[in-house]
């Protein structure tokens, strides 16, 4: 028997249209499904809490579509984009883009295209009752709308930062090409086309091109269920979505750790914060607000081959630790390790097998008993509620020892010399684990609960072994959690820090004071 969907307690249904926007189909990691059925149903708290808003736009696509709705929509038109300040690094970014959206789609006098006033929307009303108790169904797009002057060819353009080497799912196109199909305002068409727009490079790719009955065709073969999926979608996903979520204060995945990060300050923006966040914001503001609005980032320092041989490792002991009956990595390490989606130079797969026989030492298979006690990069989200801030991790990995939970991070070097500094100022997400342990915020029994640092060197592994609940760890990690967030939690405006780091910075193209000469390759 299917379960039914049921919202959770707390929430209230304001309006008997069903409104879906075509996006929802992708089903990105970064979206929550259950808070998307929640919107599309019309769903709001009973309560609600204004939230104090980010003094700049924190949406990285929003200035490129105000910018072309200024230069290429009809005089007249309804803005439909509204953009708060921007960060340095945004308005190049959005420059960028409009010059590449330019490019890429030079005027045809042949078959001249033009704006729509409005984008187009499908609606339908059920002609009986429906199971979801909607009064009308509601299907958009978001992105680009053009069409001939006679109205029988309809096109959108979808923005995105760069093409991904996986087309969007089926049920998106399908969603994007019945809308553009059937939808108000305007005649229906006789020919469609979907394509995407990188605004990066300005490459395209089409995604759809056919005619109106081949567009309700492809929906017809792929919409429905995927329609229903966004619409019943019960999965809480605790993660990025939490920070601009409406429906937080009602969700039960979602758990709370007041205090986490030691620090409280009331009327802040709602945030969300990792250890990598930490360690973008030390090294410059600037260049945690552009990683945090996905900027595209120069390849040569994102992928540099000493990060990604190490991030090849993490993939290969997450395969082999994640699947199947858990049994104990060996010294036997195949020679064509390395994952598939890496390149590796044969001195780095050389190395990179070398550490992973390493590892066989000190594997943490060895404690575990059956595939339930193993987690592999599980992702572990917490509300700070003095904070206000969304405090997200992903270990290692998690595993039982006996009935005590154990977080683990493992790290890899190509040298045997090793640092004097203390390893949870060097490895701030040691601290992070520290004090949810401490906390008793993973559960289990705390006698055998610790944090574990395998360090992988070409003459051995290191396993260093942390006690959360030791006084001193535990003053030692709140010292270190609190002054990474401070001076960032305060912060409104990112202002750039030139120097040093600005080499090695992979978002330095977008910003007008850096001190680097490179690009994002």
């Amino acid at each position: 028997m299917t379960q039914s969907w049921l919202p959770p307690d707390g929430v209230t249904r304001a309006s008997e249209v069903i409104t879906v926007s075509a996006g929802m189909f992708k089903g990105e990691e970064f979206r929550c499904p259950a808070a998307d059925a929640l919107k599309t149903r019309g769903y709001q708290t009973a309560d609600p809490v204004p939230r104090r808003r980010e003094r700049l736009e924190d949406f990285a696509l929003g200035p490129f579509m105000a910018a072309c709705d200024a230069r290429f929509r009809p005089s007249g038109s309804r803005p439909r984009t509204r953009t708060a300040p921007l960060h340095d690094g945004l308005r190049t970014w959005s420059d960028h883009g409009v010059k590449m959206y330019e490019a890429a789609f030079p005027a045809d006098p042949e078959h001249p295209l033009r704006e729509v006033p409005e984008p187009w929307a499908y609606c339908y009303r059920p002609s009986g009752p429906d199971p979801r108790n909607a009064g009308e169904y509601r299907l958009t797009v978001w992105g680009r709308c053009l069409a001939s002057a006679d109205g029988a060819y309809r096109e959108l353009r979808l923005p995105v930062y760069r093409l991904n080497r996986n087309l969007p799912p089926d049920g998106f196109i399908a969603a994007a090409a019945l809308v553009l199909a059937e939808g108000a305002p305007g005649p229906p068409p006789e020919y469609v086309r979907i394509v995407e727009f990188a605004l990066f490079d300005g490459r395209t790719r089409e995604l759809f091109a056919g005619s109106r009955a081949q567009a309700l065709a492809r929906y017809r073969e792929h919409g429905p269920g995927a329609l229903a999926g966004v619409l019943d979608g019960r999965e809480y996903r605790p993660g990025a979505a939490c920070g601009g979520c409406s429906y937080l204060p009602v969700c039960p995945a979602l758990r709370s750790a007041p205090g986490l990060l030691g620090i409280e300050a009331a009327g802040r923006p709602r945030r969300t914060w990792s250890v990598t966040n930490g360690r973008n914001y030390r090294a410059c503001p600037a260049r945690d607000h552009m990683r945090r609005l996905h900027l595209p980032a120069a390849d040569s320092v994102e992928r540099e081959v000493t990060a990604e041989r190490g991030r090849a490792l993490h993939a290969y002991l997450a395969d082999r630790h994640g699947h199947g009956s858990p049994r104990p990595c060996t010294a036997e390490v195949p020679e064509e390790w390395v994952p598939d989606g890496f390149d590796l130079p044969d001195h780095e797969r050389r190395l990179g097998a070398l550490l992973l026989r390493r590892h066989a030492a000190v594997c943490p298979l060895r404690c575990v008993e059956d595939g339930t006690d193993v987690r592999t990069e599980p992702r572990v989200v917490r509300h700070d509620t003095a904070a206000d801030v969304i405090v997200i991790a992903a270990p290692d990995l998690l595993y039982r020892d006996v009935d005590s939970w154990v977080w683990r991070e493992t790290k890899t070097s190509a040298a045997d010399r090793r640092s004097n500094r203390p390893l949870l100022e060097v490895y701030p997400q040691l601290a992070l684990a520290v004090a949810l342990i401490a906390r008793g915020d993973l559960g289990g029994a705390p006698s055998r609960a610790r944090v574990e640092l395998e360090v992988l060197r070409p003459g051995g592994a290191d396993l260093e072994i942390i006690d959360p609940f030791a006084s001193r760890n535990r003053t030692a990690a709140e010292g270190v959690l609190r002054a990474m967030v401070a001076d960032w939690h305060g912060d409104d405006g990112y202002t750039a820090v030139p120097g040093r780091s600005c080499e090695r910075c992979e978002v330095a193209r977008w910003c007008s004071v850096s001190h680097a000469d490179g690009t994002a390759a």
